[in-house]
């Protein structure tokens, strides 16, 4: 009898370690929580080039859009935690939409947060055949006729809306904000002259403003962008700071240890490859490479700076 325990101890202690060494025996599918051809599309299938020397049985990457991106991460954590089933997701996705909405994910807690990838900060862009000229114009216009100017972003409580928000208390002017599911939508809103203006990222933005299509008249951050130069940055108007934008690798809460490790792995190998590189230099955003404790601090970091804005802006109530 003794000795049967003794097996059945020893099967239960080999299981995990045996599980992390045959790790992955079936495809990974990556979720993404916006339509094909936004920036986690992009970046997704990117890396996914990358990934495929790690994960021999194949990669799946599904759509699964709406509600700026939450729905595909509240089926990500309620998915089995076994590294079968991951999400790229952006930051907004991550620590705002979770104070605004009864979603079953509420703070960096309530899921395994793996890598960073990617960061950048959003910027303004309307047509190239607009009136406005500069954003200092497009922002006498909307004083001019308070509501009148439609501004698309990619969805109520993403970083782009709240720098929206931001971009008309700092301005003291009001436009209608416009949500879309994501760049798919708004990008031909903004070329059919749906919406005047667009609070987009520079990558999406970059192939239109080479084909003459769009002009960038502001970017939301500090410095002025080098591929965007004429474009005005915050510091240029005299506004505080703003939020930019991560792209992290989540799995569900529980997620082996030994199979996070492999996933990580497998990710920051991908971002090294020249493929990867390229494709993200083309798109002008950042290669950030955030993993671990400092990850998490970053996003909880976040999570509180998000709060005391969506709590100025009246979207949550004080705690």
């Amino acid at each position: 009898m003794l000795r049967i325990i003794a097996i059945v101890l020893l099967l239960l202690a080999a299981t995990p370690r045996q599980a992390a060494a045959q790790y992955p025996e079936r495809p990974l599918t990556i979720l993404t929580g916006y339509p094909a051809g936004g920036m986690v599309d992009i970046v997704s299938r990117a890396l996914a080039e990358g990934l495929k020397k790690k994960f021999p049985k194949g990669i799946a990457i599904v759509t699964r859009p709406g509600a700026g991106g939450s729905l595909a991460v509240a089926e990500l954590v309620q998915a089995k935690p076994d590294g079968y089933t991951i999400i790229l997701a952006p930051l907004s996705t991550l620590v705002i939409h979770p104070q605004l909405n009864d979603l079953p994910y509420k703070t960096p807690d309530d899921y395994e947060a793996i890598i960073n990838v990617v960061s950048f900060y959003s910027l303004f862009v309307v047509r190239e055949d607009a009136p406005w000229k500069t954003v200092q114009e497009f922002i006498a216009a909307g004083k001019a006729s308070p509501g009148k100017l439609r501004v698309g972003t990619p969805g109520i409580g993403t970083a782009s809306h709240l720098n929206l928000e931001e971009l008309q208390r700092q301005a003291g002017v009001s436009y209608t904000n416009v949500p879309f599911s994501g760049w798919g939508e708004s990008s031909p809103a903004l070329l059919g002259g749906h919406i005047e203006g667009l609070v987009a990222q520079p990558g999406e933005v970059k192939p239109l403003v080479e084909g003459k299509k769009m002009r960038v008249l502001m970017v939301f951050q500090a410095k002025r962008h080098p591929a965007y130069p004429d474009a005005a940055s915050t510091a240029d108007m005299g506004w505080g700071p703003v939020s930019g934008v991560l792209f992290v690798f989540v799995a569900p809460k529980g997620t082996p240890g030994p199979v996070q490790k492999y996933i990580h792995d497998a990710v920051k190998a991908a971002m090294e490859e020249p493929l990867f590189v390229n494709a993200i230099k083309q798109r002008v955003i950042d290669i950030d490479y955030r993993a671990g404790d400092q990850l998490r601090a970053d996003l909880w970091k976040e999570y509180k700076y998000h709060t005391e804005i969506l709590t100025r802006l009246g979207m949550v109530k004080k705690k």
